[in-house]
């Protein structure tokens, strides 16, 4: 049997420190787990319209549909701001959630007892925080049409059309409650159907597949912005929540912050299963490319080494070696090891990004 494949997108910014040390870390189950991967490298983002003129070539988009599973670094940064909007560095990582079908879209939101005292809320509100935002990623009104900047008698109007069927809520639905079943059995569905159609149309479908075949999961209904209040009151009160496009973008942000710093923050968009039952996936960091720090050094990689972790367990069916990894970036923290972006001790010399990437390491070796 051949080995798993994945395909490497660095990207822009800091996209390539950080992936670097991933790939450290593949390498390291491949010759410490025999847990092999056969691993291409390519471009999306500024990169690819540097060689290529397009933010993700055709080329590049067939390969992300034929290997089991994707990683990618970052996209963007000021030097393609002035870009035609088709030809953006972000509209790569949009094609190749489209072109794959990745509609559903995990962000966890997990606090580690040695970051807890980072976040900006209260320590007793984070600690132990441990939560997981299904988005729909695919629909939605950053994909509806009619769609675009119009005149209108002698003004423009911007125009961005909220629109989702049956299907496309259902599928996500399933994707929550079958994570649901894998943690606390909890979900929580947030819309706005008080004032848009989409969202009524949202709760009775998530309710309706509940009730037929999810019966054994306890499920409640928000609207959106009491979920925004509720996620920096009593964020632990939540164990998935799932929400659309729009509104999981914003949701998803706003617990990030819950744990103190993007830098730590994995994420996985998932599509539907493939013949032998792994989905389509891309794995990636929360955080964006950081032009500012990129080629310094300075970057935290563990958001893009916990995305591998996310790939281990959910394209690869290897549970026990993600929670490896993961225990080993705990063992890390809570040790002390300190990027830039997680410094608050007085005193505290930060690491590089190659400096956690070998504490990692470290911490690996030590599990065996």
């Amino acid at each position: 049997m051949s080995n798993p494949s994945l395909l490497i997108l660095p990207g822009d910014g800091i996209g390539p420190e950080v992936m670097t040390e991933v790939k450290r870390i593949i390498d390291w189950f491949g010759a410490k787990r025999d847990l092999a991967f056969d691993v291409e490298e390519d471009l999306v983002g500024g990169c690819a319209y540097d060689k290529h003129g397009t933010p993700l070539h055709d080329d590049t988009m067939a390969k992300a549909l034929q290997v089991d599973a994707v990683l990618l670094g970052a996209v963007g940064g000021p030097k393609y701001d002035n870009l035609d909007f088709s030809v953006k560095p972000e509209r790569g990582l949009l094609r190749l959630r489209k072109e794959m079908d990745l509609f559903s879209n995990l962000r966890p939101a997990q606090c580690f007892d040695a970051l807890a005292d980072f976040s900006s809320l209260k320590k007793d509100i984070v600690a132990g925080l441990d939560i997981m935002i299904v988005r729909e990623l695919t629909s939605g009104v950053y994909f509806g049409e009619p769609r675009g900047i119009f005149e209108e008698g002698n003004e423009r109007v911007g125009i961005n059309t909220q629109r989702y069927t049956e299907s496309e809520i259902d599928r996500v639905a399933r994707s929550a409650f079958e994570l649901a079943r894998r943690r606390n059995n909890k979900v929580c569905s947030m819309e706005k159907a008080n004032v848009m159609e989409s969202g009524i149309l949202w709760r009775e479908v998530v309710q309706k597949v509940r009730d037929t075949d999810y019966p054994d999961v306890e499920l409640t209904h928000m609207y959106a912005d009491n979920g925004a209040m509720q996620l920096v009151r009593a964020p632990k009160q939540f164990d998935v929540i799932v929400t659309d496009n729009l509104f999981g973008d914003i949701l998803s942000d706003c617990a990030a912050m819950l744990t103190g710093s993007l830098g730590m923050l994995p994420s996985a968009s998932l599509g539907a299963p493939n013949a032998d039952g792994r989905p389509k996936a891309l794995y990636e960091p929360v955080h964006g490319s950081a032009p500012d720090i990129a080629g310094q050094g300075k970057a935290n990689p563990i958001a893009c080494i916990l995305s591998f972790a996310m790939a281990l367990r959910y394209s690869f069916d290897q549970g026990e070696e993600a929670a490896r990894l993961e225990a080993a970036v705990e063992k890390v923290l809570a040790d002390g090891v300190r990027t830039a972006d997680l410094l608050g001790e007085e005193g505290v010399t930060p690491v590089s990004t190659t400096g956690m990437g070998d504490a990692i390491l470290a911490a690996l070796d030590a599990s065996l």
